[in-house]
């Protein structure tokens, strides 16, 4: 049997995969394991549940809500807001769990349900395990006033904005900011924080009607953000994603500066003022070799992860760090945030603008960004790649080539039949030549796929 629970919840199509029967469902049996704890304590559970603003969430809630009150869970409705505000709002009112209804930079006909756990952490595994085989059981019902109550969270949104200002020690002044919020979770917030921050905010892709969300705008489709910043002489724009865990920046000239170059900004400030744990940053094996030898030119050390924010979560806590991310724009700033929070990013990079009175550019070019060629290889053998001879000595000789200048990564996915080759270099055509290289030979020797 196929497992329900993917990297970041269950996610699909609404109404095929994502049905009000399975919500409903899941519901209920997240109630039966997240709950548990305060049973035991002889106390009603409680539960947060937001959603992000696609039309599909509004029976996707509906379902999860009667599942959990119709369980003996007390659900306060937090309505529309980001997975961290709902993330923050769990731990904030000391609820049991969570459940977030999005599918995050995905399209508008997809959604998804994702649980937190207590404190507003993401599931282990194990606990996701104990969930599907509670979905396969009898469901515990109760009756009469064992129910629980549906209540709107009235300032879930207040609540979250108060907490993004605070953890701010430098107000925004004089900086003009263009947001762009997907027509997403964030299009409440982001420019609330922004304006009370002191920011003067001009605010594009903020009119969600339910299918718009993430459509040619957000982190995912930058163009019109660069536009903007470009033709008002804005200081910064700011891209968030549907559900705003993500956060991507463009510079006063239209230049993007992706989440290593945040993660860069972030990692070098903290060092310099004492507040950078063991003077460490957590990101994936995806981060463009150029942060890494930014780090090492900063005493910095980089610790790399597998792909996936759960992993960069997964070492910030085995080493007890404060800073971590990935390259589409997952921060995560352990200091003030459970998860990857896109709104708290872009105020702490407005701040170091602040704080410092340079430029956006200024700061992204305290690293190189090396050119960077991703090739996917599909219908190929990926469980083959790491007992082929010939594949890892080419991977060696172009290593031993690049040297320091350059890396290679050859990278089976984990959820589909394809292997991603990457290749960088500091220059443009070598980084082509050697992908494009080793992705035929990937083709040729493992072109004839074995049953995974």
């Amino acid at each position: 049997m196929s497992r329900l629970f993917g990297t970041d919840g269950v996610r699909g199509l609404a109404g095929a995969d994502i049905t009000a029967e399975l919500a409903l469902s899941l519901a209920q049996a997240g109630a039966a394991v997240l709950g548990r704890s305060a049973r035991l304590e002889g106390r009603r559970p409680v539960a947060v549940v937001a959603r992000d603003p696609r039309v599909s969430g509004e029976f996707i809630v509906a379902a999860v809500a009667a599942g959990l009150a119709s369980s003996g869970v007390d659900v306060l409705d937090a309505g529309v807001i980001p997975t961290p505000a709902a993330a923050f709002l769990v731990g904030d009112v000391d609820a049991d769990f969570g459940v977030m209804i999005s599918a995050s930079h995905n399209p508008a006909p997809d959604n998804g349900i994702k649980f937190l756990a207590r404190g507003g952490v993401k599931l282990q595994d194990a606990t996701e395990d104990d969930i599907e085989r509670a979905m396969a059981e009898r469901p515990t019902r109760v009756v009469g006033g064992e129910v629980g109550r549906i209540r709107r969270f009235a300032d879930a949104e207040d609540r979250y904005v108060v907490h993004l200002l605070g953890t701010l020690d430098t107000r925004l002044d004089g900086l003009h900011v263009v947001l762009d919020c997907a027509n997403g979770a964030a299009s409440g917030v982001s420019p609330d924080a922004f304006h009370d921050a002191g920011a003067t905010v001009t605010v594009i892709g903020a009119d969600p009607d339910g299918m718009n969300i993430n459509r040619d705008v957000g982190s995912t489709h930058l163009e019109l953000l660069q536009e903007r910043v470009v033709a008002l002489g804005a200081d910064l724009g700011i891209a968030h994603d549907g559900d705003a865990d993500r956060c991507l920046a463009v510079d006063a000239q239209g230049a993007v500066v992706d989440g290593d170059q945040i993660l860069a900004i972030l990692a070098v400030s903290a060092k310099a003022r004492g507040e950078l744990v063991d003077d460490t940053l957590v990101a994936t094996v995806m981060s463009n070799l150029g942060l890494r030898l930014a780090m090492a030119e900063h005493g910095i050390e980089l610790v790399q992860t597998a792909v996936g924010d759960r992993y960069v979560l997964e070492a910030l806590g085995a080493y007890g760090l404060t800073l971590g991310g990935e390259q589409s724009g997952h921060v995560i700033l352990t200091k003030h945030a459970t998860t990857g929070d896109g709104v708290l990013t872009g105020l702490h990079v407005a701040q170091e603008m602040a704080r410092t009175g340079k430029s956006l550019a200024e700061l992204a070019g305290v690293m190189q960004v090396f050119p960077q060629v991703l090739v996917n290889v599909r219908g190929v053998d990926r469980l083959g790649l790491a007992a082929d001879d010939v594949i890892q000595a080419a991977v060696a000789r172009h290593e031993a080539e690049l040297g320091d200048s350059g890396r290679v990564l050859l990278r089976p996915s984990g959820t589909e039949k394809l292997i991603r080759v990457m290749v960088e270099a500091r220059e443009q055509h070598t980084a082509d030549a050697i992908a494009h290289e080793l992705a035929e030979l990937v083709r040729d020797r493992l072109g004839t796929p074995a049953e995974a």
